[in-house]
């Protein structure tokens, strides 16, 4: 797809979803949040919990139409993996650093983390694209959730058995504490990012590049919508069965919901696509534009600003002055998340008008 049929949907897509990941990720208090701003306990889903995978699928997407775009301009697939091995290295060290803030204290440093996944993430679906066609991803795909599947229900876990799906108790949690270090793990021992649940994660990503290629061949949109939609639907169909058997479980990425959260995104994507680029609905969109440019540049720069916020008293003083004007705790904790989104999109501008574009 080239810049002139550039989909301005998906730069709304990405911008978005960066800015609810701000609105989730930097509440007044994490002791007051609205249940669908705060990620479900275990089983099931709110709102918050179709943010990441969302932000994965866009990954995938993008490494379609990013990776055709620069073939076409005559990069050869070793200069692309290069760029993108060194990309994912670079996503990767600053989601540890980011863990380190403000005291720089190695004591605090943790493998597992947001931007981590995302960086191995982005460099499976760029090495899939250059190496493999839309049929071996599919079915990579889908052999890596049946086997999620089946290692996780089947394989006994020391202490607890097979079939555990508990929090602490499942085969993904185990292996976090097996195969990372005990010093570069949290306090309870396995991670909601950690080792074994990225392999589904990266089929999230998948879902993104298959949709991708849906986009490369369909010049009609009235068509691409309908396919698109047709698989959220079916993706949704299946997804929702599978969890009866294999629950939607966001802090272990269950194949379940995996399908689910891809679902979803292909759904959402469609309706972004007829509404942006089909009927040209453009009122409003400018400000998500303006946050995807620096997708990734943005949400690091977030977690900079929260941690300023907080060293300076700045964050309790405004949660708690809030809650003294009369504001509920919820309210005065949303308050300052929106007030966090605020403070990012104004800095994401300034990037913006000054043509900075920053590719982490």
């Amino acid at each position: 797809m080239t810049d002139s049929k550039r989909l301005i949907s998906l730069d709304v897509f990405r911008g978005l979803t960066i800015a609810a990941m701000i609105l989730v990720n930097f509440p007044g208090s994490w002791t007051a949040i609205y249940p669908q701003l705060e990620h479900a306990d275990w089983i099931g889903t709110t709102l918050a919990d179709y943010i990441f995978p969302f932000f994965i699928f866009i990954v995938g997407v993008s490494v379609t139409l990013s990776f055709v775009r620069q073939e076409q301009n005559g990069r050869t697939k070793k200069q692309i993996a290069l760029k993108s091995l060194w990309r994912a290295a670079k996503i990767f060290s600053i989601g540890i650093a980011l863990r380190l803030l403000p005291t720089l204290d190695l004591s605090r440093m943790e493998l597992p983390g947001v931007l981590q996944r995302i960086s191995i993430v982005f460099l499976a679906c760029a090495l899939l694209f250059l190496y493999s066609g839309w049929k071996t991803q599919l079915y990579l795909g889908i052999g890596i959730l049946l086997a999620y599947w089946l290692t996780m229900l089947y394989i006994p876990v020391p202490n607890f058995g097979a079939g555990v799906l508990e929090a602490g108790k499942n085969l993904s949690n185990w292996l976090d504490g097996v195969i990372i270090p005990a010093t570069l793990l949290n306090k309870k021992g396995y991670d909601s990012e950690g080792f074994y649940s990225t392999f589904p994660a990266i089929v999230s990503g998948i879902s993104g590049l298959l949709a991708g290629h849906i986009i490369q061949k369909n010049k009609d949109k009235q068509v691409l919508v309908i396919q698109l939609f047709l698989i959220g639907t079916l993706l949704l169909l299946v997804g929702n069965s599978w969890g009866l058997s294999f629950p939607v479980i966001k802090k272990i990425w269950t194949s379940s919901f995996v399908l689910v959260t891809s679902g979803w995104a292909f759904l959402v994507f469609a309706c972004l696509i007829w509404l942006i680029d089909i009927k040209e609905f453009r009122m409003g969109t400018k400000p998500w534009i303006i946050f995807g440019s620096n997708a990734i540049a943005v949400y690091v720069m977030a977690d900079i600003f929260e941690t300023l916020f907080v060293k300076s008293c700045l964050r309790n003083g405004v949660y708690n002055g809030l809650q003294a004007w009369g504001l509920v705790p919820n309210a005065a904790s949303l308050v300052w998340s929106v007030f966090s989104v605020i403070v990012c999109f104004t800095a994401a501008a300034i990037l913006y008008k000054r043509k900075i574009f920053i590719k982490l």
